[in-house]
């Protein structure tokens, strides 16, 4: 297993797949159609635009076994020191510590980018995604109840927070 920065070129064909069985077989997306290989260049531009990490782990046949990112959490400038990540395994290889290695990169990645606050939005049903964060430090803040509907069901939608010893010196504007 080798850490990578995940591209376009190389990745995302595997970043759809696994996008897209995440959101044909679970609540980790609430989407419901498929996404489409512009939908994926989109993606990876504005994650270039915005100077945000696409990170990645590969199996030794240089497949793309997890991917994780984090971008804007909302669109004000006093927003700027707090991100929102998201991070996938794909289907054949959950339960192997790929969740966890791939938060830890993109903890570090959003240190070395002096945020300060990283947000998880996670289905309150996904047991296994709030064990990862908390084992990691991040705290719940909160829950918006039957915020999505999915597979005939409403859905509660948690946020989980880790708060960094970053930026040094924040400024305004």
């Amino acid at each position: 297993m080798q850490a990578v920065h995940c591209s376009l070129e190389r990745h995302g064909q595997a970043v759809l797949d696994i996008f897209n069985d995440a959101i044909a077989n679970s609540t980790a997306l609430y989407d419901y159609r498929p996404r489409t290989a512009q939908n994926i260049d989109d993606w990876f531009a504005a994650k270039e635009r915005g100077g945000f990490p696409v990170l990645g782990f590969e199996g030794e046949e240089g497949d793309l076994l997890a991917f994780g990112s984090y971008g804007h959490f909302r669109a004000f400038p006093a927003y700027k020191y707090t991100v929102e990540h998201s991070i996938y395994v794909q289907r054949d290889h959950r339960g192997q510590g790929l969740g966890e290695a791939l938060m830890r990169e993109l903890i570090a990645a959003a240190r070395a980018a002096d945020m300060h606050v990283m947000i998880g939005g996670i289905d309150m049903g996904n047991a296994a995604s709030i064990a990862l964060h908390e084992k990691l430090g991040f705290v719940h803040a909160g829950t918006i109840r039957q915020a999505g509907f999915k597979f005939g069901r409403w859905l509660d939608l948690g946020f989980y927070q880790l708060t960094l010893d970053t930026p040094r010196d924040p400024v305004d504007g």
